[in-house]
């Protein structure tokens, strides 16, 4: 696969490896109401699995990441997930579904040091592209009508021209419909060929049930295609 379909999901990444740290520490050593939850669930339609990341931090949103310590532990959907770490991660306790089969709610329990539980809930709805694109088009109005969505909803849109002679487009729309436009104008300044069109069902939030530090939860789900654009 072409890697330029992965720009947008790379740069966003960068920024986040950039400003968080990898460290790691025991989560015996802190103060249970001082943890910091950071939660993120990520798909694709080009996956097979929708990965759920959760860590916890010492030191707020970019602090130092925390392996749990017995009774300390954590759930999702009543299976208990263990501990992994890499340089550039720090620790993190991670699980991968079926991305057929995880549509709908889920339930992620954390049990601190003092055996508090704190109860997180949240939906799973991916994005999908009605109909088909088209595999050639010229330089016009292109109308995208999506499920999966509803107003309100911001979907990043990220198109390059593989070339990169052009800027492209890399922004964030606020649903008023289903529906995405990548107008003539858009497409005006970019060169005849291959062009990747991203499109990233984005949700960031506070957790609902969070120690004083508190924590978030980012969802993410990515389409990506590939179209033949003409003069």
């Amino acid at each position: 696969m072409n890697r330029l379909l992965f720009a947008g999901a790379l740069s966003v990444s960068v920024l986040l490896f950039a400003c968080t740290s990898n460290e790691i520490a025991n989560s015996k050593d802190v103060n249970p109401d001082a943890v910091y939850f950071d939660y993120q669930v990520d798909g694709s339609e080009q996956n097979t699995y929708v990965t759920v990341k959760l860590q916890y931090r010492f030191g707020g949103p970019n602090g130092t990441t925390l392996v749990l310590q017995e009774p300390s532990h954590v759930k999702l959907d009543g299976d208990t997930l263990k501990v992994d770490s890499s340089r550039m991660l720090g620790a993190y306790y991670e699980d991968q579904q079926f991305s057929k089969s995880f549509a709908g709610e889920h339930t992620i329990e954390f049990t601190d040091l003092n055996k508090k539980q704190y109860t997180e809930k949240f939906s799973w709805e991916p994005m999908f592209i009605s109909g088909k694109l088209p595999l050639k088009m010229k330089k016009e109005d292109l109308l995208i009508e999506l499920t999966g969505v509803k107003a309100g909803d911001l979907v990043r849109v990220v198109v390059n021209d593989t070339s990169r002679a052009s800027e492209g487009i890399n922004r964030v729309d606020t649903l008023k419909t289903n529906t995405i436009l990548i107008s003539k104008a858009d497409l005006e300044p970019m060169v005849a060929g291959p062009l990747n069109v991203e499109l990233y069902k984005e949700s960031e939030g506070p957790l609902k049930h969070a120690t004083p530090e508190g924590g978030r939860l980012l969802m993410n789900y990515a389409i990506r295609r590939q179209i033949s654009l003409k003069n």
